[in-house]
């Protein structure tokens, strides 16, 4: 008989249940109690052992079923008839040879079901006179009885429990002993190790507190430690692997590297965005690691302001002087930095492109350039305001483009929170009223958008016993009265630097500092100038005081300055910076200087504050300079920013005749609507006042449409509500997804009863980001099949949403080393599953629906814990996304290859290097390929010999070349991505074959 033949009999379906009668029903656990015995596979013998259910007479009748069904059937048997006894005996004899083997369960797995066999024969009395043909079926049933055996071990959960604890163990073990090795033989990587240990140190206390605005000194640190004040901030942006007919729906910005490689992100100022850049390095420095931030764990952080290293103007540095030009006073060893990125452990994190002059961003792009395409596999994070550089900046390099969202009603009250607990417990009385006030629409409710202004918030409504000033201005006005003269003064802190000043000039003082840096377009400046440029006021402003004295008082007092190294000074936030820089120019009425810069985007906040410090003529002055800059700007990107910021300089301004306000409406109204998802969220910033100047859901076709209610919907106020409530009955399957997308920047209950509950739910994904609004599902009535759930919601609501509506699609993030996934078993309509984790979850298949048709999965970082192998339980599945896994290795192909009813497979081009050779999956039909480099596809036609569609999917690379496909005469269609140049030609290549 031919060996194929044999064991396709003995890999059927009959054979398991007979071999798994020799394992007993009872059996230990992980072995972890009492002496600590390691499982025997003696224990788990149904013929060994105080309660035998076999007896060695039993086993050969069992031995005698396997023989006897491997002959079965029509062809030659597979050995002499007349040997069939001895070969019964034989194999009974190595069957009950388990019993004797001196090894436990977990070390039969690691042998292998081979090696195992051997061990065996080994152990059993050699069969004598067999023929040839007797001998090799003896070792083939052998063999493959040892299989079935391995696979019950493993699917045992005291098997699991007693592995992870051998492999805990095993790394103590190999950790002890090459520490001893490295500690015997110092050499590159024991003296590598050592210093990422104290470097990481270094970095987790730097960056391991966060200033706390305005509060008092005296009676509370000026800092929180970061684990306890960090509030998770949410990005919106467009995916890696979207759904053709969604955009990407917010996601946890300190996650947004576990989903991409390189990100870049947008900001307003006092977003979060520096604070971001300090979690994700306390975080990979940290040896504890919060809630999903394990991802980073063997990281170095690599922390790059570009203010800093840019400040006089230097050559942006390569990774040996990354450590040098950022100050950081450890020296590390020669190459340390090349080697750490080569080897693709960075975390690079490069704060501030908006915080360099516009000249210099290009020749930052290319140094991130030639850094991303000399070290691979390493994480890559970019920050920047919104509007300093382009949408596609850095998209050619693979950068995914995500925003900084303004905080939301539940975020704003966490931090208020916080902020009153850090506080101390004079502050308690005023955390209640001030919660109530941020609840309503007031002028104070609409600025806390972000941690800056929140903080700012907070400490003002406690100096003020829990009064607030109006408007942007006059909270700024108000803080720097907090900060620069009551709060010493009501403390009686009398003059701890030899020097009283008042508060008027200290501020202009200060002032001349900000003026500096934003005409010189720099957010960091030396000590040494610092203090020749106050040394230089000072006899116009305080005659009598010491200019070296004055100095040091503004830089320990004034609560704004602050030194980031020992020989530079700043401000604590640019918001201060651009405030008094607007005042330094409005009094010195430098106009000219003002409209010049109208269209750079360092100067937009200082141009709204100059029209809020201006009187109402020179106001009106300063709007209709910038009306004429946008007449006479060439480039409608241009035009547009300029119309845009002379709106929203409107909000800012004290008195504005009817006339210029008119105007400057109108001249908005002529870019509206916009003509792209840039253009509408660049128009949201001018606020409300933009709502009026949108078009309704009667005037507008699909596309003008959609970019108005993606602009309303970034715009945070309640009044965006009724306007887009104007668009609940729109057909448009895109603008359906956006209002249910900006869901989670509303009150949740207006919001649902308003807009969510009004849309056609055809084909419609509902995004849930959190309790609330599962809840608010529930009590609308709302039983939608298709789910789109966030890790923010808990595993109870999961549970409660999902056994309500029983969805047909779902796609689920879940968070955390252990995700509770039980929820999904009792579903009954799935067909389509998209499940996201962290890259060290562990799941199960059996956490799987079972009952439900589910065809097709979209599988996350992590594998499930039986392997593909384990999907065979799906019946009805034919269609699995590999995109996000880990890259595929040789037992990943041969487990694809178990699972023939799978027809169209997604996976990267890079996972086609590793299919094994003579390995082909004959039951794919269609193919979905990502690719970022040129791919080769030669591999294809022998690894899908039955390919009928091929899509390709660029992610930045080169046309690929499909001269190797024409050996695939079942090809009918290859389809391209939109980026792909070159699609024509592979049509008409296509059309040939």
């Amino acid at each position: 008989m031919e060996p194929a033949l044999i064991g396709t009999r003995l890999a059927s379906a009959a054979i398991g249940p007979l071999l798994k009668k020799l394992l007993a029903g009872d059996v230990p656990g992980a072995g972890l109690t009492g002496a600590d015995r390691p499982v025997r596979l003696a224990s788990l013998l149904s013929f060994r052992g105080e309660k035998r259910t076999l007896t060695e007479k039993d086993v050969a009748k069992l031995a005698a079923t396997l023989v006897a069904r491997t002959c079965e059937g029509p062809g030659e048997r597979p050995f002499p008839a007349d040997e069939t006894e001895a070969v019964t005996d034989a194999l009974t004899a190595n069957l009950l040879a388990l019993g004797d083997l001196d090894m436990d369960d977990v070390q039969a797995v690691h042998l292998g079901h081979e090696a195992l066999a051997r061990r065996l024969r080994a152990a059993a009395p050699a069969p004598d006179g067999l023929s040839a043909d007797s001998v090799h079926y003896l070792e083939t049933a052998t063999a493959w009885a040892c299989r079935h055996l391995l696979e019950f071990f493993t699917s045992r959960p005291s098997f699991v429990a007693r592995t992870l604890v051998e492999q805990t163990r095993g790394q103590a073990a190999l950790s002890t002993k090459l520490d001893a090795v490295a500690a015997a033989n110092p050499g590159p990587l024991a003296e590598d190790a050592a210093f990422e240990r104290r470097y990481l140190a270094h970095l987790a206390k730097k960056h391991g507190r966060l200033t706390i605005y305005g509060i008092d000194l005296r009676d509370s640190s000026a800092e929180w430690p970061l684990d306890i004040a960090y509030l998770s901030l949410e990005a919106a942006g467009q995916d890696l692997h979207p759904p053709r007919d969604h955009a990407a729906g917010p996601v946890r910005a300190d996650l947004a590297l576990a989903r991409h490689d390189r990100v870049l992100l947008r900001g307003l100022a006092g977003s979060g965005k520096t604070t971001l850049v300090q979690w994700l390095t306390v975080s990979a420095s940290a040896p504890g690691h919060a809630e999903g931030m394990a991802y980073l764990h063997g990281r170095i952080p690599f922390v790059l302001p570009l203010r800093t290293l840019t400040r006089h103007g230097e050559r942006l540095p390569a990774p040996d002087r990354f450590l040098t030009a950022t100050g950081c006073p450890l020296t590390p060893p020669d190459g340390w930095a090349d080697r750490v990125l080569a080897a693709g452990r960075g975390l690079v994190l490069v704060d501030g492109i908006d915080e360099i002059p516009e000249a210099e961003r290009g020749r930052a792009r290319d140094w991130l350039r030639d850094l991303t395409g000399a070290y691979e596999g390493n994480r890559w994070l970019v920050t920047s305001r919104p509007t300093a550089v382009d949408g596609d900046w850095l998209a050619g390099d693979g950068f995914t483009e995500l925003t900084l969202s303004p905080m939301t009603r539940a975020g704003v009250a966490t931090f208020v929170r916080r902020w009153h607990r850090a506080a101390g417990p004079d502050a308690a009385p005023y955390e209640q009223p001030l919660l109530d006030a941020l609840r309503g629409d007031s002028p104070v409710a609409q600025l806390a958008t972000n941690p800056l202004m929140c903080g700012l918030i907070c400490a003002l409504h406690r100096d003020r016993r829990g009064y607030l000033p109006r408007g942007r201005k006059a909270l700024y006005e108000a803080a720097l009265a907090m900060l620069l003269s009551r709060r010493d003064r009501e403390r009686d802190m009398g003059t701890p630097y030899g020097i009283a000043l008042d508060e008027a000039p200290q501020i202009q003082l200060i002032q001349r500092l900000a003026y500096w840096l934003t005409r010189n377009g720099r957010t960091e400046i030396d000590r040494a100038r610092a203090e020749t440029i106050v040394a230089e006021a000072v006899p116009a402003v305080a005659a009598d005081c010491p200019p070296d004295q004055v100095f040091t008082h503004l830089l320990h007092r004034s609560g704004l300055l602050r030194e980031p190294t020992a020989d530079t000074v700043d401000f604590v936030h640019r918001t201060f910076q651009d405030y008094l820089a607007a005042k330094a120019l409005v009094d010195n009425w430098d106009i000219g200087v003002l409209v010049e810069h109208a269209s750079d985007d360092q100067w937009e906040d200082v141009i709204r504050m100059a029209v809020g410090h201006a009187r109402p003529r020179e106001c009106a002055e300063i709007l209709r300079e910038l009306l004429r800059t946008a007449d006479a700007a060439e480039k409608r990107a241009t035009q547009l920013r300029v119309l845009v910021l002379a709106a929203t300089a409107l909000e800012h301004a004290t008195e504005v005749s009817p006339e210029i306000r008119a105007e400057i409406l109108a001249r908005t109204a002529e870019i509206v609507p916009p003509r792209s998802f840039d253009e509408a969220r660049q128009l949201a910033t001018v606020g409300p006042a933009v709502l009026r100047l949108l078009g309704g859901a009667g005037e507008l076709d699909e596309r003008s449409a959609t970019y108005c209610v993606t602009a309303a919907s970034h715009i945070t106020a309640e009044a965006a509500v009724p306007y887009l409530a104007r668009f609940a009955g729109h057909p448009s399957l895109m603008i359906r997804s956006q209002l249910v997308h900006a869901w989670s920047r509303y009150d949740t209950r207006l919001y649902g009863e308003e807009i969510v509950a009004r849309l056609d739910p055809t084909d419609l994904r509902y995004s849930v980001a959190g309790d609330e609004q599962a809840d608010e599902l529930l009590r609308l009535g709302l039983r939608p099949s298709r789910l789109d759930i966030r890790e923010g919601l808990s595993d109870a609501a999961l549970a409660r949403l999902l056994a309500a509506c029983d969805p047909v699609t779902l796609h689920l993030q879940r968070a955390g080393g252990r995700a509770d996934l039980s929820a999904l078993s009792g579903l009954t309509r799935l067909t389509s599953l998209t499940l996201e984790t962290d890259d060290d979850t562990v799941w199960s298949v059996g956490d799987l629906p079972a009952a439900a048709p589910l065809a097709h999965v979209e599988l996350p970082e992590s594998w499930p814990r039986e392997g593909l192998a384990g999907l065979a339980r799906l019946g009805n599945l034919t269609s699995l996304h590999l995109f996000q896994t880990d890259p595929l290795d040789a037992g990943t192909w041969r487990a694809l290859a178990s699972l023939p009813a799978v027809h169209t497979l997604s996976l990267t081009e890079t996972d086609l290097q590793s299919c094994p050779e003579h390995l082909a999956l004959d039951g794919v039909r269609t193919v979905r390929l990502a690719y970022y480099d040129a791919p080769a596809l030669d591999e294809l036609p022998r690894i899908f010999p039955s390919m009928e569609e091929l899509e390709l999917l660029n992610e930045g690379g080169a046309v690929p070349d499909v001269a190797p496909l024409a050996v695939l005469r079942s090809l009918r269609q290859v389809r391209t991505d939109s980026t792909v140049t070159g699609a024509e030609a592979l049509g008409a290549w296509v059309g040939r074959y």
